[in-house]
């Protein structure tokens, strides 16, 4: 490779890595829209997440967490994410209130989820916390199972796509 495009590639790659390290949650704030149902954010109880888009200034807010799981999964996103953030719930006043800056990396983060505690739009929820140790107190009050954020199933964040996945299975299986 010649010396001026290997230079290209590298300070290339290092303008990306530049991009993905600059990229930090922010505070949540009273005119925070949820994506999905623009209603305010806080409003809602239980956890949130924000995600932050290649070439937008401000991140897309979401009233919980699955609705977050269920943008990731869509096959019409066509954004490219820079990063995901969750509330840390470990780090939570409250259910009620699950705090403005207590944000964690989705990555980093243990779900909770077949839970006895619906997400702020009143569906099942991917609760996020902190630790693994925290996630298993919180299971051992309320029922569920940990999962890690790409381990949180299609089809408990999206109900209607796994019926409609069996529904056409089944359709097809008449034929």
């Amino acid at each position: 490779m010649k010396p001026v495009a290997l230079a290209i590639l590298v300070l290339g790659l290092a303008a990306c890595k530049e991009d993905i390290a600059t990229i930090a949650p922010v505070e949540m704030t009273d005119e925070a829209l949820g994506h999905y149902c623009q209603m305010f954010v806080a409003d809602h109880p239980g956890p949130k997440a924000q995600v932050h888009l290649k070439g937008q200034s401000a991140p897309l807010w979401f009233s919980q967490v699955s609705d977050a799981v269920a943008y990731m999964h869509d096959p019409e996103r066509d954004a490219e994410v820079m990063g995901v953030f969750v509330s840390d719930m470990s780090r939570a006043e409250s259910w009620a209130l699950p705090g403005l800056d207590n944000w964690l990396a989705s990555g980093s983060a243990a779900f909770v989820i077949e839970s006895d505690r619906l997400g702020g739009m009143g569906v099942p929820e991917a609760i996020p916390f902190g630790s693994t140790d925290a996630a298993a107190a919180f299971v051992a009050d309320h029922g569920g199972r940990v999962v890690a954020w790409d381990a949180v199933p299609e089809a408990y964040v999206r109900p209607d796509m796994a019926q409609m996945s069996g529904h056409q299975a089944h359709a097809g299986a008449g034929q």
